[in-house]
């Protein structure tokens, strides 16, 4: 299994628009961030974790010429906000699967109502395929997928299990049966929004904790703002199977 880190930044994307800040400037390829979501690939299967305002500009710049689906794990806006930039995908291939809790499909049909219509649809509007997941295993492709239910604040968000990897964002509380379901994970991936503490996000205290709990082999943070610190100088100080994921970013599992 592949995963691509599409994007790792926060809401706003590292650079912020009109920021001063030092990280917003900085010349290190890795402290350019698009907004969060990943590519998981294995066999001829290809999966989008969350479809941003990015999505466009990922898709270009790793050449991925197919989806299987876009799973969603939650309805803000830099988590959805690409769903029309499925076009290419639909006209090449029909309508598109989407995998996401009701509430998700349900915003999704407010906000993109052309792309959800039964009657008088627009031609160049694409088509979908709607999956409604509870906590409950799933199978994309020929893999059963687990849902991991965790807390964004008071709203509720799913974070996945692909066999031995795990993608968690927009996370900051989980109760302990939801935590159980990462035993034994190999690669665990984590919001790390920033350095001082966040109402709806792990800081980075509270990352690495949590990391020290679930004991993967291999952890990376993610849905990361400027306001963390430099790439470079935040990795040296991070534990020796602690990683910083950045923008285009492979790993294998």
């Amino acid at each position: 299994m592949e995963v691509t880190f599409l994007g790792t930044g926060t809401s706003q994307g590292i650079p912020v628009i009109g920021s001063n800040h030092p990280v917003c400037h900085s010349d290190d390829p890795r402290d350019k961030r698009l907004r969060v979501s990943v590519l998981v690939s294995w066999e001829e299967f290809t999966y989008v974790i969350d479809c941003g305002p990015d999505f466009r500009q990922q898709m270009l710049s790793n050449q991925v010429s197919k989806i299987d689906g876009i799973v969603f794990t939650h309805e803000h806006a830099d988590h959805t906000m690409g769903l029309d930039d499925i076009r290419p995908y639909f006209f090449r291939q029909g309508d598109i699967p989407i995998y996401a809790h009701k509430r998700v499909i349900n915003a999704l049909k407010s906000r993109f109502d052309y792309i959800f219509a039964s009657e008088n649809k627009y031609p160049g509007a694409p088509s979908v395929i709607e999956n409604e997941l509870t906590n409950r295993i799933f199978t994309l492709g020929n893999l059963d997928v687990v849902p991991i239910n965790t807390m964004h604040n008071r709203l509720q968000v799913f974070g996945f299990r692909f066999k031995d990897f795990a993608y968690l964002t927009d996370v900051k509380t989980i109760e302990m049966k939801e935590r159980l379901k990462l035993k034994n994970i190999k690669v665990l991936v984590v919001n790390a929004l920033r350095v001082e503490p966040h109402h709806s996000h792990f800081n980075l205290e509270e990352a690495l904790a949590f990391i020290e709990e679930i004991k993967p082999e291999r952890a990376y943070l993610t849905h990361i703002s400027h306001m963390l610190g430099f790439h470079a100088e935040v990795e040296e100080k991070l534990p020796k199977n602690v990683y910083i994921a950045y923008d285009n970013l492979k790993i294998t599992i």
